[in-house]
């Protein structure tokens, strides 16, 4: 008999026979069977999307939208290595120590806390601009020029003489980054239908890592171009960084030539005077500074409990994570206290609290019901086959024996290209077989090709493996992001897109880079081999969660899960 199938993506409901075949293809169109049967027993029919030839497919690609996130892509992509790899290789030939570059990679946790200010992209509408560009497209242009100034600010500081500013310049260009990386993140979703996030998604990681290049080898180059053999030059850095911010303006040039996405949101309540924008931002502002402050101020509490569990018997990795865990709780929790009593005292209408913060968590708990802690579990788990072992990667492959030239070259270089290959392979197989079944394929390649890298612990230093082992992962790793994407893309509500999907990006990384900070510990206890196999493993899991998820959810009706929510007061 024929069942419905599960896709992510719009239109009326369609039925497909099955036929039994062992090519992938049959695969790929039985694998919805596994999702969708629970829900038809269940009385919950769900709507889905006629399955898109490959014409079809591949046709997305010269699509306006994905197109323009392949730009915006490169704008995202350059700032974030000009915070990190780049500017480090700046510090040290300018003389400063190696405990100090490392602490300049702090100026990236906007990235890890965006979703703090994401709620104000969402509600605040920019004065003046607005009415000029739209609600997203003015934000886009004020992130971006924020990064262009901030670059600039950079380029222009020695750090050799001025430290502190150097500093200051990078807390400055991660905050606009990320802000720019969750105005892109809620275009992306409100400028196109389900159906096209798997390739904007593609196009957009693509960007992305184009842009990594130009921001990596393109400002190395720039500035060897303009620095003496073996002598320190500021103003080669300074050409690098100048050049750098004139990439940016590919950005600006596409934020003006695109159109603001149609969307119907409902309007707030709120921030309609002056007086509501400057209320607002002071409560913003007196709760960063609080959490600012605790987060100094609470070492006095979390270091010494480090040493004593230290010297109880426990390694240093783990009593570093649960002090450090405890610390970020009563930051979290004094920031928390500071907004109530803000609130309290009358500084921000308690109803502006909760449509700006409480209503997008709310809303999401709202549609989903009890499913959502399985989606969110999913979100926090999917990439911890890849992320659990990626920490280690370089590790081993210099423990092998490989030269830098060697890992530059394969897993740098080579493994880039693979990477977008997938993201691309990613996009089109979504836009043909649907999101949740790419969703699970990506899932089952990232935990399969890890026991590659278990192989080659036991071949050694084989270049030709080296090379198939990374254009295997890179090309899974591409693919599952690419159909990651479009899925979370596909649980946002158009009425806070900016806030709901700020918080699955940051649940996404979370847990997973918390378990690989104890990558180092688990290999010399084991060996690669068996932390290899362990990273495959702890990724079978996360299969079932994707079928869980597509059981328990419909996240392929944009017009039930993507409708504009009415706005709390």
């Amino acid at each position: 008999m024929d069942r419905p199938f599960l896709r992510l993506g719009s239109g009326p409901l369609h039925h497909q026979r099955v036929h039994h075949s062992r090519t992938i293809s049959a695969f790929l169109n039985q694998f919805p069977l596994l999702c969708g049967h629970v829900v038809f027993k269940r009385g919950k029919l769900m709507h889905s999307a006629e399955k898109r030839s490959w014409s079809e497919a591949f046709g997305a690609f010269i699509h306006p939208r994905v197109i323009t996130m392949l730009f915006m892509g490169l704008s995202a992509g350059i700032p974030i290595l000009l915070i990190f790899s780049t500017l480090s290789i700046w510090l040290r030939e300018a003389g400063v120590d190696r405990s100090t570059v490392t602490y300049f990679s702090w100026a990236a946790l906007g990235y890890s806390f965006k979703f703090v200010w994401a709620p104000l992209i969402d509600r605040l509408p920019f004065p003046v601009l607005h009415g000029i560009l739209g609600r997203r497209r003015s934000w886009l242009i004020i992130a971006q020029g924020c990064i262009i100034g901030a670059i600039l600010w950079m380029g222009l500081t020695d750090p050799a003489q001025n430290l502190t500013m150097m500093a200051f310049a990078a807390v400055a260009l991660g905050f606009a980054s990320a802000t720019q990386d969750i105005v892109i993140d809620a275009y992306r979703i409100e400028a196109a239908d389900t159906d096209l996030q798997a390739m904007m998604s593609s196009a957009y990681i693509g960007g992305y890592r184009v842009g990594m290049i130009v921001a990596g080898a393109g400002a190395l180059t720039i500035a060897g171009l303009f620095e003496a053999e073996g002598s320190y030059q500021p103003f080669a850095w300074t050409m690098a960084y100048g050049c750098m911010a004139l990439a940016m303006c590919i950005g600006v040039i596409t934020t003006l030539l695109i159109r603001e996405p149609a969307v119907n949101r409902t309007d707030s309540k709120y921030f309609h005077e002056t007086s509501d924008y400057v209320r607002f931002l002071a409560m913003f502002a007196v709760t960063v500074i609080a959490f600012i402050l605790a987060n100094l101020y609470a070492g006095d509490i979390t270091d010494p409990l480090k040493a004593i569990l230290h010297d109880g018997g426990m390694i240093s990795e783990l009593a570093g994570f649960i002090a450090g865990t405890l610390k970020l709780a009563i930051s979290i929790a004094v920031a928390i206290l500071v907004a109530w009593l803000t609130t309290r005292v009358g500084l921000t209408p308690t109803g502006m609290v909760r449509e700006t913060y409480i209503a997008p968590v709310k809303d999401f708990i709202d549609r989903y019901g009890k499913a959502a802690i399985i989606i969110l579990i999913l979100i926090g788990v999917y990439r911890i086959a890849d992320i659990v072992m990626g920490v280690m990667a370089n590790v081993f492959y210099t423990d092998l024996g490989f030269s830098k030239e060697e890992i530059a070259a394969v897993s740098k270089t080579f493994g880039l290209f693979m990477t977008i290959a997938g993201s691309f392979m990613g996009g089109v197989l979504s836009v043909r077989y649907g999101v949740v079944r790419i969703l699970f394929v990506g899932a089952l390649l990232s935990a399969i090709t890890n026991i590659l890298f278990a192989f080659m612990a036991h071949m050694g230093a084989n270049t030709i493996m080296f090379a198939v082992v990374i254009m295997a992962d890179n090309l899974s790793g591409g693919l599952a992001t690419a159909a990651f994407i479009a899925y979370l893309s596909g649980l946002t509500n158009i009425s806070f897109t900016a806030m709901q999907y700020a918080i699955f990006s940051s649940i996404m990384t979370l847990f997973p880079k918390i378990l690989a900070g104890f990558s180092g510990t688990v290999v010399d206890a084991v060996g690669y081999s068996w932390f290899f196999i362990g990273t495959a493993i702890i990724g079978i899991p996360v299969l079932y969660l994707v079928v869980l998820a597509g059981r328990l959810t419909d996240v392929e009706n944009p017009n039930k899960d993507r409708t504009p929510a009415k706005a709390e007061g």
